[in-house]
């Protein structure tokens, strides 16, 4: 039996692995608050959460699930192309090389620490969502949005900065970064949650679906 994909899912998985593959790239650019330091993948990687958020909201997991593994191929695929990139001979004119292989010559520590943390994040937070929806009868949207945030965020740092940066950072500052990163991607969640559900009340309403996780298997490998 053939299956249909409507706009608004294929809409939001292409707009989940644009938010992938642009915070990827903005990584390499460190930015200033103040005294607290950051990188600019801040800007765009949250919204992957909150686009993660709406998908198991409305579709469920195994949508949301089939949206996940996309962004990890789609990720993989450009890190790849971009150090085949890197090694290819420039041409003698073009003054470029060392900016374009500052951005696209990840290390590879670097390259399986943000696959890894974004497969375990992304997983969590899909899993909570969809366990909290079940549990709480489809109420309390606000609530299970930021958790599984809260989750997803906390296990992506945990797996991310220990993996890239263990060994050439301290200790005491790894993990003031890590919780710098956990704290304002949650508030960002927060403070875009009122967009959030209205988005994901239109979606309900124009898809007509509003499914619950009952009974399935959370293997994310099936």
């Amino acid at each position: 039996m053939r299956q249909k994909v409507s706009v608004p899912f294929m809409m939001f998985g292409i707009l989940f692995n644009v938010c992938l593959i642009t915070s990827n790239l903005l990584e390499t650019k460190v930015i200033a608050f103040g005294q607290l330091t950051l990188t600019a993948g801040l800007l765009v990687f949250p919204i992957s959460y909150i686009i993660n958020d709406c998908i198991t909201e409305v579709w469920g997991f195994r949508q949301a699930r089939i949206i996940i593994w996309s962004g990890f191929a789609m990720n993989f695929f450009v890190v790849a192309l971009g150090l085949l990139a890197v090694q290819l001979p420039a041409a003698p004119f073009w003054e470029g090389e060392a900016h374009f292989n500052f951005v696209f010559g990840m290390a590879p520590r670097v390259v399986a620490a943000s696959l890894t943390a974004f497969v375990v994040g992304s997983f969590l937070n899909a899993m909570v969502m969809s366990r909290m929806k079940v549990r709480h009868a489809g109420r309390h949207f606000s609530w299970r949005a930021i958790w599984s945030t809260v989750v997803g965020e906390t296990a992506d740092s945990l797996v991310f900065f220990p993996i890239a940066f263990g060994g050439l950072m301290a200790w005491p500052e790894l993990l003031r970064l890590m919780v710098a990163q956990i704290v304002l991607k949650t508030l960002y969640e927060v403070v875009a949650l009122p967009v959030t559900m209205q988005v994901v009340k239109a979606v309900k309403r124009l898809e007509g679906s509003d499914v619950y996780d009952k009974n399935i298997s959370y293997n994310i490998f099936k």
